[in-house]
């Protein structure tokens, strides 16, 4: 694999305990790069690897072309930084920067210039003089950037860094996140939870799981394309339905629900074969029409609707017991209020119904005593 980093084949195991198993990623130079996903799905130690605080139990990390896996942190071009800033609070904003340059002896002119740098990419000009805790925690993570910054690393790895930031300064610092990386042209490599957070500024994410790369591409083909059904629940709101296919007409695949309420997907899945699709709340709407004859519908009655601001969370319940949720814009053309106990339908068009690959056949179910007792001919779920 070719990229400015690459891990081949690497695993991370703590005895018998694998958090970290055989994945395979390869980081471009400049791209900004998330690794999401829950707690405890193996994102950080994957970082920690990079950086070179965890040593894998197998595989490769490759850094700009060297082989860095059994290279000590302090002898790797990478910086790290984390939720904790760890400014020396007696060292004004200028010490706090030019520490590390001075650390290693850089000549004071260097010193002064890159440090003049760091802080001009981070937008703190006229806060040399000021402590730590003068600022603002916005202003403090931006001085522990340009702290890292200052040693022009071949890469930025940060470990959550706004995961102690109130909600309104988190998602200022985001797009500050993003206007750093994009000004300086470092890579990094981000590590978060929060998938609103990576979505906003990633150019690729991997969305890991149980030690596992489950998805790794662009922010929109990770949401409105998710390969598997960790994926798409993990990544926003949607709705996974799990359905044998009862007809295919001009390249999709259609599952009657009932009479005149069918499931249409863009498949050449074969009729009888168990089919999983997602859609999201945003691309499903209420009424009968407008989407033409191969677009999905289905009826309901509404039993929960929440107001989110711009937009309204509606939760419909089929005739099949199961649910979808639909979000609806709350804007000057909604005509209709939805309310409680009303029988609505809702239609989506055919390219809306994402097929979720590597789900098991009919044939598979047959021969598996536990998928077999699980199927329904209309099964649904909705995570």
């Amino acid at each position: 694999m070719d990229g400015h980093i690459v891990l081949d084949g690497v695993t991370k195991a703590f005895g018998e305990n694998v958090v970290v198993n055989n994945i395979d990623l390869s980081i471009g130079e400049g791209e900004f790069f998330s690794m999401l996903g829950p707690s405890g799905c193996g994102k950080t130690t994957t970082l920690r690897m990079i950086a070179g605080f965890e040593v894998p139990t197998e595989g490769t990390i490759i850094l700009t072309g060297t082989d860095v896996t059994r290279v000590p942190p302090a002898k790797r071009n990478v910086n790290m930084v984390f939720q904790a800033y760890a400014l020396f609070p007696h060292m004004t904003v200028q010490e706090n920067v030019e520490f590390g340059l001075r650390i290693k002896r850089v000549k004071r002119d260097e010193v002064r210039a890159r440090t003049a740098e760091a802080i001009e990419s981070v937008q703190l000009e006229g806060f040399e003089a000021r402590k730590p805790a003068q600022l603002s925690g916005g202003q403090q993570q931006r001085v522990a950037l340009a702290r890292a910054l200052v040693n022009r690393p071949a890469a930025l790895l940060l470990d959550e860094p706004l995961g102690a930031l109130d909600m309104k300064l988190r998602k200022e610092m985001q797009h500050e996140l993003k206007a750093i990386q994009v000004r300086t042209g470092t890579t990094f490599v981000y590590v978060t939870h929060d998938q609103e957070e990576a979505l906003t500024m990633s150019d690729r994410i991997a969305v890991m799981n149980d030690g596992i790369v489950e998805q790794c591409a662009g922010p929109r083909e990770i949401y409105e394309h998710p390969s598997t059904a960790f994926v798409a629940g993990f990544i926003g709101t949607s709705n996974i339905v799990n359905l044998r296919v009862d007809r295919s007409v001009d390249g999709n695949a259609v599952m009657d629900v009932s009479e005149g309420n069918r499931i249409v997907a863009k498949s050449d899945t074969k009729v009888g074969e168990s089919l999983q699709v997602t859609v999201r709340p945003e691309k499903i709407h209420l009424g009968a029409g407008g989407l033409g004859d191969d677009a999905s519908m289905v009826g309901g009655r509404i039993s929960d609707v929440v107001y989110l601001g711009s937009m309204t969370q509606i939760m419909v319940d089929l005739a099949t017991g199961d649910s979808l949720t639909v979000h609806r814009l709350n804007d000057e053309a909604t005509t209709t209020e939805a309310k409680v106990g009303d029988t609505v339908t809702l239609h989506w068009a055919a390219a809306n119904s994402f097929v979720i690959k590597g789900v098991p056949t009919i044939a598979d179910r047959e021969g598996d005593p536990a998928l077999e007792t699980s199927d329904n001919h209309n099964g649904r779920h909705n995570t």
